[in-house]
């Protein structure tokens, strides 16, 4: 009786834990969340505007002084921690929490050649990249435009599909500033920053 009495109750908390988790991994598994956030833990790290393309030579260059953070009017320049690597106390910006608006201050407070004053449309952070499976729009969950919204560029860096009006696609002047990310409301991020060249415009090769 003891034996059957413990049974019933492990049966009774087995099912209570796997009827609290089901929201959740219903959650993630719809938005596809848990595997964005994981897969690309690190794409969205892109230098500020005007940074030496050569990431070696920006992290040479770079004195760590803050003086961009400073200036940012956004706040959305970060710093790498002073963890013994070669990138400690350089700036980054994650365009999922901020992005970078355009504003050329911290080109012009930079001491160094780490960051050079550079003409808005020849700035090159990146180039955004839309994942059509995921979103809302290329798969018909909803009319969005948030991103193409948003671009400080306008419809040189983003715009709608020709003879669609919903639907957004990347151009070639998109300079990478990752508006369009922080803007974005789909929860997995459907829209992101990659280094212009690799992959498509469209959609990266998944591993």
């Amino acid at each position: 009786m003891e034996r059957r009495s413990l049974l019933k109750q492990l049966v009774a908390t087995a099912a209570f834990l796997a009827v609290g988790s089901t929201p959740y991994l219903v959650s993630t598994v719809l938005t596809g969340n848990m595997v964005a956030r994981s897969r690309y833990p690190e794409r969205n790290m892109i230098r500020p505007p005007g940074a030496l393309e050569d990431d070696a030579a920006f992290i040479a260059a770079c004195i760590g002084c803050g003086l961009c953070g400073e200036v940012c009017p956004q706040k959305c320049i970060l710093f790498h921690k002073a963890d013994g690597g070669t990138q400690a106390y350089t700036p980054y910006i994650n365009p999922e929490q901020k992005a970078c608006i355009l504003c050329d201050k911290c080109m012009e407070i930079c001491p160094t050649e780490s960051l050079t004053e550079t003409p808005r449309t020849d700035i090159n952070m990146g180039i955004a990249q839309i994942d059509r499976v995921a979103c809302y729009p290329w798969v018909d969950r909803g009319v969005c435009g948030a991103c193409v919204a948003i671009c400080p560029l306008g419809s040189k860096g983003i715009d709608y599909e020709f003879a669609n009006f919903y639907k957004p696609v990347v151009q070639d002047g998109c300079v990478g500033c990752g508006l369009c990310v922080e803007v974005c409301p789909h929860p997995s991020i459907p829209i992101w920053i990659v280094e212009r060249g690799s992959g498509t415009k469209y959609f990266p090769i998944v591993e």
